[in-house]
């Protein structure tokens, strides 16, 4: 892999800045609202103990992001890159949230573009896992162009086996 996928990336009204552990306490706050986690395949997140063990896999995983609005510096949510295969030039993108006050305000597309037009200098295919009752998020993707392709069980860092569907965009599709 000769690029990074932890940079830090801008628009003119959000930032995606690297994850770090000193994070924690601002991103639980808009995590710890168990309405963000409703469609969620792991309904218990908004939990302390359940929400550190997703932010363990979050620093761990060295592609994750905290979401920021430059206007306000307030923390938004959280995203990131993972699995990126180079055999098959691909990556996931996914893991991502948002507070309740973003959604419907066209955040996630602003985000998911500064995402994809990066990570497209460097891969031709980005999937995303969706859990199955996340209504949401599949809506989100498909907009965004995104096909469904799959079904696959995936178990998430240190959670259990969820179904999941995996979705993909192109970069030839990519707009």
């Amino acid at each position: 892999m000769n690029f990074s996928i932890q940079p830090v990336l801008e628009n003119d009204k959000y930032q995606l800045i690297p994850l770090q552990q000193g994070d924690f306490d601002l991103l639980y706050k808009v995590a710890s609202d168990p309405k963000v986690w409703e469609q969620h395949p792991n309904k218990d997140r908004y939990k302390r103990e359940v929400f550190e063990n997703f932010f363990k896999g979050a620093i761990e995983s060295k592609g994750a992001f905290k979401i920021v609005e430059k206007s306000s510096g307030k923390i938004l949510g959280s995203t990131r890159f993972y699995d990126f295969d180079e055999s098959k030039n691909s990556i996931f993108i996914g893991y991502t949230f948002y507070g309740t006050n973003c959604w419907g305000k066209g955040v996630n597309p602003q985000i998911k573009k500064l995402m994809l037009d990066y990570i497209f200098q460097f891969v031709e295919t980005v999937y995303f896992h969706i859990g199955k009752e996340n209504f949401r998020s599949q809506i989100a993707l498909e907009r965004l162009g995104a096909k469904k392709i799959a079904e696959e069980e995936i178990a998430y860092f240190g959670e259990p086996t969820r179904t999941n569907f995996v979705y993909e965009i192109k970069r030839e599709n990519h707009f």
